[in-house]
């Protein structure tokens, strides 16, 4: 196990050549949202982290009946709409076809609610695609309810995100026992399904199950509504530009940690917002190229 450092890291974020193009550094794709949980504004304010940790575009999929919620907070941004019901996403293939087309990364599961179509839709995903998948949130909460075998399965690389009570649902693990020996547990469930756990924590442990990286960035002011999804939102923007290996991971945490410390610095512990920390995003990265 190594503790990460900014020297580490320095060369993911790297000068860019001054002949380049958005496609240079890659499309993503953001795929959540529902009527109870549509959260516009978190949802762009995703997107939009993406775009500032690095990715050439950002395409944000959500059901089509929240789409007249989240466009007014849209820029730069593009936007693909899903077949729905009742504010919620319906499982269909040619849709989903469609949403990751020329996608070279996706982020499943913010603010997604808990539906019998998220588990047909990431089921899906995961049998027939071959791109790097980082699941959080409802997208934990889907996993958990699934058989895990498909991780063994699928040609995707996935990128799983829990706090230590997602870990202890999607894993079986006692959460007693994780809090215990979390980089032991993490290491073990990485090794067993052959996925990139990054298990967030006042230490976040990022692990393939035979590299790990520690990773002690991070403030008591990102313990915010959002932050998670911040965390998500910069990990898939990196992977627009970036191989889906576990520094690269650890690299995106580390600059999530980084963005909220300098957020509360300027602003305070109990003030800081979500939001914050992505608009601290380019001074973090320039720090890190230091």
């Amino acid at each position: 196990m190594v503790e990460l450092e900014k020297k580490d890291i320095k060369f993911i974020f790297r000068k860019r050549d001054e002949i380049s193009n958005k496609g240079d550094f890659g499309y993503v794709g953001i795929m959540g949202g529902c009527m109870e949980y549509s959260g516009a504004v978190k949802l762009a304010n995703l997107s939009s982290c993406a775009l500032t940790s690095g990715a050439g575009v950002v395409r944000l999929i959500v059901p089509e009946e929240i789409a007249n919620g989240v466009m007014p907070y849209l820029l730069e941004q593009t936007l693909f709409l899903m077949e729905s019901k009742n504010g919620h996403m319906l499982f269909n293939k040619e849709k989903i076809d469609s949403a990751l087309e020329k996608l070279k990364a996706i982020a499943i599961g913010m603010g997604w609610g808990k539906y019998d179509d998220n588990e047909k839709i990431l089921d899906y995903i995961l049998e027939t695609k071959n791109i790097p998948v980082v699941i959080d949130a409802d997208g934990l909460n889907t996993l958990a309810i699934m058989d895990k075998s498909i991780l063994n399965k699928t040609k995707c690389k996935v990128i799983l995100t829990p706090h230590l009570k997602e870990f202890e649902r999607i894993s079986g693990y006692d959460f007693q026992e994780i809090k215990r020996h979390p980089q032991e547990l993490a290491i073990k469930f990485a090794k067993e399904y052959n996925v990139i756990l990054l298990l967030k924590g006042h230490t976040t442990t990022v692990t393939d199950g035979k590299i790990t990286y520690l990773i002690k960035k991070g403030c008591s002011g990102m313990a915010t509504a959002g932050s998670g999804d911040v965390l998500s939102g910069i990990l898939v923007g990196i992977l627009g530009y970036n191989e889906a290996n576990v520094l690269n991971i650890a690299a995106g945490a580390y600059l999530a940690g980084l963005a909220g410390e300098l957020a509360q610095e300027e602003l305070n512990d109990i003030s800081m917002k979500a939001s914050d920390t992505i608009s601290k995003i380019p001074e973090a990265i320039n720090e890190i190229r230091k």
